[in-house]
């Protein structure tokens, strides 16, 4: 995919203007399960953007909200009556609790942080005829180790299964949050659909890209996401992924017979994207089968598993070289070994995942004079 990406001359465009007669009208999908410790902040962040058209539907799931106010009017505290443990069943709510007719509507986790600029990216993919965006979501806090992994991760899949995947014609894969959709395409693709725990985007991508849509990739229109900094969250939070990708990756085989049916590259790459295990699997599945065929004397073999694995680091590290993270970044490389250990044991428990819990549990940092590590070093770039 690289070396197709490096040589090809079709790049989209996505700083085309806004025409600002064609802004969107957003509803802006803040949900919390339980904790809401960072959510005063998310709705801070909300509220300064640099939009006048939106309003911001918290909907606190099973939380005590008997202290929880927003002296913002556009923000609508909603408190359903009975416990939803679901992303999908907290959006809906939020849909049916409008109080005007949004066009478009964007979701954005509890822990996250918004730039000031996010809308207006976003519309810039909408006024080209999109229907369905995904922003970028960078680390908001890489105080340990395992947050700079975390970190490390989500450059490698913002790079491969964002930007190329995108840039080559297909469509980025969803991630969650910092995601945006036309309100009809969102409800039509999962009104109906009840889904509980983990992996509503995967539904949901496989929805929007079996009507052929393209899922745009907004390198702009950024989120800051709190990184899983504790040996507990990476567990439980990586359970989930593990299990969300088991239960939903056959969806590639539907969708890779329609792109070859219909000759769809959207559909095809599309496919060979979803279907790939994650990167901890590929990884120890390549390492076994090449010290496999060493025991065994194959050394053909041996050796293009040796070259494989090359390839492997070099486009990871292809991947951070685009990002150009912190140091710290690269130097929690080395604890990659111990970060494999842990999602082993992930992997262990992922059958019981979502009964063990349903979302992950953030931290609540108390110094309030001091911004996140990552949007600090994004200024110092933006000054420069």
């Amino acid at each position: 995919m690289f070396v197709i990406w490096k040589f090809t001359r079709y790049r989209t465009n996505s700083r085309s203007p806004v025409d600002h007669r064609t802004r969107g009208d957003y509803a802006i999908i803040i949900t919390a399960y339980q904790h809401i410790e960072t959510l005063r902040d998310a709705v801070q962040s909300v509220c300064r953007l640099n939009h006048d058209n939106f309003l911001v539907y918290v909907v606190a799931d099973n939380c005590d909200i008997s202290n929880l106010t927003f002296e913002d009017d556009r923000v609508v505290l909603l408190k359903p009556e009975a416990v939803l443990a679901s992303n999908t069943r907290s959006h809906f709510y939020a849909i049916n609790h409008f109080k005007r007719q949004h066009n478009r509507l964007t979701i954005i986790d509890s822990d996250n942080l918004v730039d000031r600029e996010y809308l207006n990216e976003l519309d810039r993919l909408f006024t080209q005829g999109f229907e369905a965006v995904q922003g970028v979501r960078k680390a908001k806090n890489l105080n340990t180790e395992y947050a700079c992994l975390d970190a490390a991760r989500d450059l490698y899949y913002h790079f491969y299964d964002g930007k190329l995947l995108y840039e080559l014609g297909s469509s980025a894969s969803l991630a969650g949050s910092g995601m945006a959709f036309s309100v009809e395409l969102y409800s039509e693709c999962l009104n109906g659909s009840d889904i509980s725990g983990a992996g509503f985007d995967k539904v949901l991508q496989y929805e929007i890209v079996k009507r052929d849509k393209r899922i745009a990739y907004a390198d702009r229109a950024i989120v800051y996401d709190e990184k899983t900094a504790f040996t507990d969250q990476l567990i439980k939070q990586r359970a989930r992924w593990i299990n969300t990708w088991f239960r939903y990756f056959r969806l590639a085989y539907s969708i890779l017979f329609k792109g070859i049916t219909k000759r769809s590259m959207n559909q095809l790459l599309f496919a060979a994207m979803l279907v790939r295990p994650p990167l901890f699997i590929i990884l120890l599945l390549a390492i076994g089968f090449t010290i496999s065929n060493f025991v065994w004397g194959n050394s053909l073999l041996a050796v293009l598993g040796l070259i494989g694995l090359g390839f492997f680091v070099l486009g990871f590290f292809i991947a951070l070289q685009w990002a150009k993270p912190e140091r710290k970044v690269y130097e929690a490389i080395r604890a990659i070994p111990k970060f494999v250990f842990f999602q082993i044991i992930s992997l262990l428990k992922s059958k019981k995942a979502n009964q063990i819990s349903v979302a992950t549990k953030h931290y609540h940092y108390s110094k309030k004079d001091e911004e996140p590590d990552s949007i600090q070093h994004d200024k110092k770039e933006a000054h420069h």
